[in-house]
Formats: structure tokens, sequence, C-alpha cells
């Protein structure tokens, strides 16, 4: 370093070869050079790169994330430094391209750099491949094996659209998230990193937060940058029309939501008659409304009379149209608009509904008997449920409602006051004419302008509050319902009930084959007939579980099943039985994905095989139906569509991913919903999987065609693979004749390509059975090296005693810090590693009831716990009822039946 003299040359010359280079540029030598000063040259740009690469290393972790004040050295930088060498060359690490990832070094890389202490050389020949392209690299961005704090370079984010309002602040306004978790979601989300895999490998930069909470700061960033790109696109057009002022362009910088956005630029919009005040403005009448606001006494309304002019012909006329003007300012003025809103959020506002005079003339009886809840309807907005708005919604569309919001008159009253004697108080006095078209003015400017804006604005947030809760909801039970126990090692009967058609039967294995189908007619008559094939059926396949859909003819269906196994008819099987939905199993047994899949099969016997599978597997043969198809929520077909798709879909792609798939059996549309993966990277893998057999360890998937290196970061930690299956095979592969001779013309092929050889991936890695991501697998080593533990006990009791030994002596913090990373990161490491061989998370989930009888309201045994639940629904029913008139029977009934529930035991209600 000291030795190298032309120090301008370091600072422009040093640079990383590109990934389309095959060699570096030659530096120009003297045409009288020697054989030694040539190895001199070499030697000393040799050194020049390991330089700028260990800086550049060093530099970059400094810039990802924030360092502790106990880590950075706090010296005062004088002039009299020398200068480094790459604060010329400006290589961030979001690019990751000539940054070696962490995976190949012996110690885990930190966000912090460590005093005194130096990053290790990186061999030369592995980071630049002077005779072929460089590897690709995977982005590391934020550096997760590291020691990362709370920002990932401060809380200011820019964007392609930039407005008078910071998009970190607004959205920590609108989720109520931390700022700094904020900026750092909106660089993950640029990244293009998937909700599952930040949710479960990037917890330290998002304060731990859920996949439902991340989702929800998604759609709000979403929001904002289409409020943001529709605002210039409006101010663009304005520009081009010869239409934008100054005040103008701060109004609708300062707009956030869509809602304010046209209430600024509507007067504006091309074919539209202009406003009041825009008319106003055009007969010249705005110098004399700006002067009763700053020169009042310099002001005489009667010199801009014109006896032939359309509305200046009078003293009235001119009056009106200075109102007109004032009342525009009052009402995109920010302040007022502000203190308005402030003000209603401490008043009583109201939503009232009732029934429309038109409907209640000429209207389906029917139809206005659903909404007879809200033909009297009122509610404080701060209390309403997110149900009675989509309801009211609805109604209201259906022209059976009328729908207004009461804003009470103490709110205009004080406005008003707080108008004229504060905000736009005038700097001189004003005559009683003037002060009287003051008054009038703030009047016309609430009434006209700011109350249907402020109505505008309340509808459409209990609306977008509404749909967001509906599909919200919608993912949650979609949740439940994917993530429902599976029932492992059973053979299945899946019953179809129906009446005339008969009730389709399908018995499958174990392992989701097809092992017979029939069709009984069990309510016509010849149910005894039809018991002795379907015992004859139990027998032949040892089949002792019965799984019956809960569509038409499912309680006749269950009494049936319910009565033979009570009578032992079934004897020795032990039945039992459980019903499932199966909404959505008709659209499936007619799609394209059943057709390819039971090509032989009637789509009616279809309906009956996916009804059994989905208690075998229910997340395998659930994320074959579209999820809306499902029927799990409310309001569905009323909310937008785009969002319940965009929600659906990456609540679907959580469950899977969080679940993990095999690699070497899962079926092709389970795989499109892995995080990072689609149909096209899918069906690649399954490609590839025919070709070349099964997939020994997760770095075969950057062999995949498609799969680049960001792809592989975002599904490699959700990919399993069964060790026993790859042992056996690998054991198999080696004893095969000619497999040395295979492999290594696969080596030569992968080499051609720039790759690994695929023979050092051939290799099985214990840790590809956990939920470890590959970038974390040096921690985990040098953790099992700690415990003294090997790779080959994962999931064993030994494995769980020496970890705990570990993290009782020194405590989860005290290794993490031993290890340079962070706590979650090493939470996650240890559960992978104590985590039992075929570990599945949907085990703490709910399962199928099985049973053998119909329960029964005798059935029930009450408890002094549940009478407290008793009454709470009591008061629930109660406080419903009572808004609601004509229900008086109802109630009574409801009284009679809680009565009688709770006496069952003969304890007073």
């Amino acid at each position: 370093e000291e030795e190298w003299e032309p120090k301008s040359k370091i600072a422009k010359r040093p640079r990383l070869p590109k990934k389309n280079e095959a060699k570096t540029k030659k530096v120009a030598a003297p045409r009288t050079a020697v054989a030694g000063k040539k190895v001199k040259k070499v030697a000393i740009k040799e050194e020049m790169v390991s330089v700028c690469k260990q800086e550049i290393f060093k530099d970059n972790r400094m810039q990802l994330l924030k360092p502790k004040e106990e880590d950075v050295d706090t010296k005062p930088k004088t002039l009299r430094q020398k200068p480094e060498v790459p604060k010329k060359v400006e290589i961030s690490s979001f690019q990751g391209k000539n940054v070696k990832s962490s995976e190949s070094d012996k110690k885990p890389s930190t966000s912090v750099p460590v005093a005194g202490v130096q990053v290790k050389h990186e061999k030369s020949e592995e980071d630049f491949a002077f005779d072929e392209p460089p590897f690709k690299k995977i982005k590391s961005t934020t550096s997760p094996e590291g020691k990362p704090v709370k920002n990932l370079g401060g809380n200011k984010v820019k964007e392609e659209f930039e407005m008078n309002w910071d998009i970190v602040q607004a959205l920590s306004e609108i989720t109520n998230v931390e700022p700094w978790v904020c900026a750092n979601l909106i660089r993950l989300f640029k990244e293009e990193n998937t909700i599952p895999f930040i949710a479960r490998y990037r917890k330290e930069l998002i304060n731990n937060l859920e996949a439902d909470a991340l989702r929800e700061v998604q759609q709000a960033l979403e929001e904002l940058r289409a409020v943001a790109k529709k605002t210039h696109t409006t101010i663009q057009k304005l520009k081009k029309e010869g239409k934008l002022s100054g005040g103008l362009l701060t109004a609708l910088l300062n707009c956030r939501t869509s809602e304010e956005l046209d209430h600024v630029s509507a007067p504006y919009k091309t074919g539209s008659k202009g406003t009041k005040a825009q008319r106003a403005k055009q007969l010249g009448l705005e110098p004399a409304a700006l002067s009763i606001l700053q020169n009042p006494m310099e002001l005489n309304l009667f010199s801009y009379i014109r006896p032939n002019t359309k509305g200046l012909s009078t003293i009235q006329e001119v009056e009106a149209g200075v109102q007109h003007i004032l009342a525009d300012i009052f009402a995109k003025d920010k302040d007022t608009l502000d203190f308005i809103r402030k003000l209603c959020q401490q008043r009583y506002i109201c939503i009232q509904s009732a029934l429309a005079k038109v409907s209640s003339k000429s209207g389906n009886e029917k139809d206005i008997d659903k909404f007879q809840l809200y033909h009297e309807f009122s509610c404080n907005i701060k209390s309403i449920q997110h149900h009675q708005i989509l309801a009211i919604n609805r109604g209201e569309n259906l022209k059976i409602l009328t729908v207004k919001v009461n804003i009470p008159d103490g709110v205009k009253n004080e406005f008003c006051w707080w108008c004229v004697n504060e905000r736009w108080r005038p700097k001189q006095f004003l005559k009683p004419d003037l002060m009287r078209i003051l008054r009038n003015s703030v009047e016309d400017a609430y009434k006209r302008l700011i109350y249907p804006l402020l109505c505008r604005e309340f509808r459409s947030k209990l609306t977008s509050d509404a749909e967001k809760e509906s599909v919200m909801m919608f993912g949650r039970n979609l949740r439940q319902l994917l993530l429902t126990s599976p029932v492992r090692g059973r053979t299945l009967m899946g019953v179809d009930p129906g009446y005339k058609h008969g009730c389709k039967l399908a018995i499958i294995s174990p392992t989701s084959q097809i092992l017979h189908t029939d069709v009984v007619y069990l309510h016509s008559g010849q149910g005894f007939r039809e018991a002795e094939k379907i015992k004859r059926l139990l027998l032949q396949y040892n089949c002792s579980t019965i799984v019956i859909g809960n569509g038409t003819a499912c309680r006749e269906t269950e009494a049936y099943f319910a009565d033979l196994i009570m009578k032992k008819y079934f004897a020795p099987l032990d039945v039992v039985y459980c019903i499932v939905s199966e909404a959505g199993a008709s659209i499936y047994s007619v799609s394209p994905e059943a057709s390819k899949e039971m090509p032989d099969l009637d789509p009616n016997l279809r309906s009956a095989v996916s009804i059994a599978r989905r208690v075998q597997d229910p997340l395998a043969e659930l994320v074959k139906i579209e999820p809306k198809h499902i029927g799990v929520g409310m309001y569905q077909h009323d909310v937008s569509q785009t969002l319940l798709k965009a929600t659906l879909d990456s609540v679907v792609e959580e469950c899977v991913s969080f679940v993990g798939v095999d690699i070497n059996i899962c079926s092709e549309i389970l795989l499109r919903h892995i995080a990072g993966l689609n149909a096209n990277r899918a069906k690649n893998i399954i490609e590839w999987r025919e070709k070349n057999g099964p997939f020994i360890n997760r770095e075969q998937l950057k062999e995949v065609k498609g799969l680049g290196p960001k792809s592989f970061q975002q599904c490699a930690g959700f990919i399993r693979f069964n060790q026993e299956y790859i042992k056996t095979f690998c054991s198999n592969k080696k004893t095969e004749p000619g497999s040395h001779a295979l492999l290594t013309k696969a080596g030569a092929q992968g080499k051609k390509k720039g790759k690994p050889t695929p023979y050092a991936s051939q290799q099985p890695n214990p840790l590809d059975q956990t939920c470890i991501h590959p970038e974390s697998y040096n921690i985990a080593m040098r953790f099992l090296s700690l415990i003294g533990g090997n790779a080959n006990d994962i999931g064993k009791s030994d494995m769980q005693q020496k970890v705990n030994a570990v993290i009782q002596k020194e405590s989860l913090e005290g290794t993490a810090k031993r290890l340079n990373t962070t706590v979650h990161t090493l939470q996650l490491i240890i559960d992978g590693l104590t985590q039992p061989e075929g570990f599945d998370i949907r085990t703490d989930f709910d399962k199928p009831d099985f049973k053998r009888s119909i329960v029964c309201f005798e059935d029930l045994s009450a408890s002094k716990g549940i009478y407290v639940l008793y009454l709470c629904k009591i008061k629930t029913f109660l406080a419903i009822f009572s808004q609601c008139s004509g229900f008086t029977s109802d109630l009574t009934v409801l009284v009679l039946f809680l009565s009688n529930l709770c006496s069952i035991n003969n304890t007073p209600a």
C-alpha cells in the first residue's frame, strides 16, 4: 500500500471485474519492460485488488446497518488522515455481485465492524475468475448472520414520486408501526423479498412482526404509492393544460388519500363547467375577495358592478361571487381542514340508514326483509362494526337503504367561530356588510364544500377499513383451514352425499392413491342392501375412517353411518367418521388440474376423492382450489377483487412455505406456492427431477433453469429433504456401474457454464431437513461445534440436552454474542436442530373431530365457567336486538333457550 505512489490512479483504476468480462483490462506497460518488472507489476496489481476488496467489504458492512455506539471508533477524522481507497469506488452490497457470499467464510459476517480485527482475506482465485465469468452472487443486503440494529441506512427513503409528506412517517401513522421498521420494510419490499422470507429470516429488521402485519404494511405502502403516482399524473396533465398554479401544486402535493386528491383536482378536470369560484374569478372578483382578508378599508364593491354583465349586474351578484371565492379558499386550506377533522374526532359523529321510499313502494319483499336490521339504524362511526358497514353499503347499492353521516350542529358553530375570529380574521376592521359576507362565506364553505367532503371521507374510511377487515378475516379463516392437522397413515373412505344421484364413494390409501370408487343409494329404500357393499369395501381395504362432505343429504348420511357404527355392524373394524367442508370440491372436480390428475375418473367421483384427501392432507388438497371458492369469508363479492386475490394468494404462500415441502415428492401445484417460486419455476423443478433423479441437497436447486440467486434465497429455507431417502438413493447410486463417469460428465458441463461442479453438490447435507436457511449454515455448524454435537444427531434427544446445557450456562443472548449473530437467527437454528425428524407445525392446530354417534343436546354438560360465558353472550345478543324493532318473540326464544341450556344439571339460569 505504502509503496504505491500515484494515489489518484488508485481512486480511478481499481475496479472489480464485471460479470460479462472474461478477462480484466491489461495495464499499459513500457515497451522496454523486462520479465522481472512484469512480475513485480502483476504482484502490485494483485495487492491492489486484495486491498480494495478488503476495504470495500468492510465499508459495505458499515453502510448496511447503523452500528451501535460502543462499536464505532469515535475518534474525529482530521484533514491529515490518509484518504481511504474505496471512497471513490461506489459498490453497494445491495447489488451483491462482487462481494463474496458469507457462506464460504469460516467466521460469520457481521454488519458491525469489530474494532481492531481485520476482515479475513479471501482467495482471489475464488472471487476473481480471470479465465471465466464470475459466479452469480446472492443479494445479501441485510447481512442475516450479522448483528443488525434498527436502521438499514436511516428512516429517509427516496421514492420515485416525491410528495410534501415523508412516506415512512405516513406509513407509520397509518399502520401504527415504528418508523424504523417501516423504513426497513420499504427497502425489503423494494428488493423483492417475499413476506414468508421476511417474517422468518429477517425478524430483527421488522421487530418480529407477524405475516398479517407485514401484509397490512405492504397494502398501505401500495396505496400511498398509488396516490403519489396519481398526483404526479394529475400535475403533469394540469401543467400541460396551463391550469397549474403554485398554490394548486402545493395543495396537490399535500394530498395523502384519493379523496383529498379528487377534492382538490375536481374543479380543473376537462369538460367540467367549473366551480362557482372559478366563474367568479373569471369575472374579475378575486381581488375583491382577497381585499376583504388583507385590506378591507380600501374595498368598494359597488365599483365592480357592470349592469350589462351577467354575474355583476347587481350588488347582490357581486357579493355572491366574492362569497364563492372566499368559500373556495377556506375549503382548500390545509390548516382549516386539519382543524375540522380534529374537531370531528372529539365529537359524536354517527352514520344513519333508513328504508328508501322508492324501494318500499316497488321492490322485492324478500330483499327488503334481508335489511330489516338497518331500516331505522344509527350508530357512532367509532363503534360501528365492519360487517354493518358492508351490509349498509350493499343495501344502498341495491337502492333499498338511504345512508347519511350526521355531524352535530355544534361542530359547525365552533368551526365558523374559529374561522372568523382566528384563522381568517381580517387584518383590519371590517364594516358590518363585509363582516356579513365573511360569515356567510364560512357557512357556505362548510355547508357546500367541507361537509360533503367530510361525509365522503368518513364513508370512504369506514368502507376501506371494513373491506380490509373482511379480506383479513377471509385470510385468517383460510389459514386456519389450510393448517388443519393432517391425518397420516390411514386408509380413508370419502363420501360425497346426495339423494337422487346417490352417494359417491372413494377409498384412498395412506399415500393418497385411489384404491376404489363407487356409488351407493342410501336414501332411496336400498340402505340395508348398500350397507353390505360398504362393509365389504371397508373390510377389503382395512379402512376404519369415513369422511362425509357437509353438502346436500349430509345429516341423513351421518345418521345412517352413526346408526351402523352404534350397532357394531362393521365389526371387527372400529369405524369412526368425521364431517368436512366440501366447499369448492365441485369446482375442482371439473377443473383442468383434476382432469390432468384423474383423467379416467367421472367428475362426480373426483369430488369424493377430494373430500377424503382434505382430511389426509388439507394443505396439499386445498391449494388446488382457488381460495375464494373455499367459502370462508364474508361479503367477498363486495370487496376489491384485486385486494382479495392478492391477500389470499399471499396467505396460501405463507402457509405452504411455513409448513415446508419435500422437494422430491411434492406436486407441481404445491411447489408453485412456495415463496420465490412461480408456475414456470415449479415446472422446471419437476422437469429437472424427472430428468436427473431426486435432489440431494439445496445447492442443486441452483442448477434448475430459471432459478436465479434471488429466487434461491427466497425459497431455499422452505424446501425440505428426507435424509433417509437421500442416503438410500446415494448408496444405490454409488453401487451402480458407470455412475462415476456420469458424475464426471455432469461436472464438466457444470464447469462449462461457470457453476460449481455437481459432484460437490451430490453430498447430502443434514441441515437441509431443517428450517435453517443456507445463509446461516456457517453459524449452525459453529454452534454444533460449540455444544459438541453432530449434524447427524439433528432432532434427537441428545441434541436437545446439549443445546439446553449450553443455553443455561451462557444464556441465549450470550451465545448469540459469542457466535457474532442475532438472537433471532440463533433461536431459529436451535429450533431447526432440536425439532424431531418429520416435525410439522400443523400438529398444534385444529384436528378433525372423529365421532361414532351423532352429538345431541343431552350430551352437553355445563360447568361454572361456562355460565360466565353464557351471561356475556346474553349481553351481546341483548345489545344487538335492542337496536332492532319487531324482535320480541325472537328475544323470548333466545332467553328460553339459554335458560334451558343452563338448567341441564338442575342449575338455575
